[in-house]
């Protein structure tokens, strides 16, 4: 498992990257001593898990999540117990107090190694020969939306609608709203998995249980679950081409 660690005391990054290294199914790729230091070596080394203090200067560990189009295995670690709740609310591995118990240590790589063996491995997976990777449905996204924030695979997103200069992700029974263009967000995702069904709707084609005729043309798309999206004339044709053998 190829590791990063970020944090901004070197002598902290020093100690879990001497801990890491007792550990033989861990390797060490690489440090980072903030958001933006840590933002260019996830880009450029791509880990399968980044070690993750939350309590930087300028911006937090979650603040680098909700920047990362698709993020990697976080084990958040920090002096800072009240919050552990927060850490686990968006689905984190696990959470590690400073000073890291090596115990602990070792648990949380056992749980993360379990999970790999389970076939859930590193969900932020690129294509390196490729610059510009699209996000595919194994993608996992960092959703923040005031105070709450979630890990989320793009497999479980059925929907995203615009709303202004937002976006809403329809995932389980949660609709938190994203600070993005539509068109930005289409420009991202791989056309094999996600459809731009309309000016405001792009959906998950894995999540399609029925389709039929529309007004001028149009379609209406049914997700499980329920939600109903009208696919604009003009993408129908498309539409139909793409759910055809």
């Amino acid at each position: 498992m190829r590791a990063l660690v970020i944090d901004d005391e070197r002598l902290a990054r020093k100690e879990l990257i001497n801990l890491l290294s007792g550990i033989s199914d861990v390797e060490v790729i690489g440090e980072a001593m903030n958001v933006d230091d840590a933002k260019e070596k996830i880009a450029e080394l791509n880990p399968d898990v980044i070690f993750l203090d939350i309590q930087m200067p300028e911006k937090t560990g979650f603040d680098l999540l909700a920047e990362l189009e698709a993020v990697p295995k976080v084990v958040f670690t920090t002096a800072y117990d009240e919050f552990a709740l927060k850490a686990f609310e968006v689905n984190a591995l696990d959470y590690l107090l400073k000073p890291i118990d090596p115990e602990r240590l070792t648990e949380a790589i056992a749980k993360l190694k379990s999970q790999i063996d389970a076939g859930n491995g590193h969900s932020g997976e690129r294509a390196v020969e490729n610059e510009d990777p699209k996000l595919s449905l194994k993608d996992q996204v960092f959703v923040k939306d005031g105070d709450r924030c979630w890990f989320v695979k793009l497999e479980n997103v059925r929907l995203f609608e615009s709303d202004g200069n937002y976006i809403k992700v329809y995932f389980d029974n949660n609709k938190p709203m994203i600070h993005k263009s539509l068109n930005a967000l289409d420009e991202r995702l791989d056309e094999k998995s996600f459809f731009r069904a309309s000016r405001k709707h792009i959906i998950n084609l894995s999540w399609v249980d029925g389709i039929e005729p529309w007004f001028n043309g149009g379609l209406v798309v049914t997700l499980k679950g329920g939600d109903r999206i009208e696919v604009s004339r003009r993408q129908a044709a498309r539409f139909k081409d793409m759910m055809s053998l």
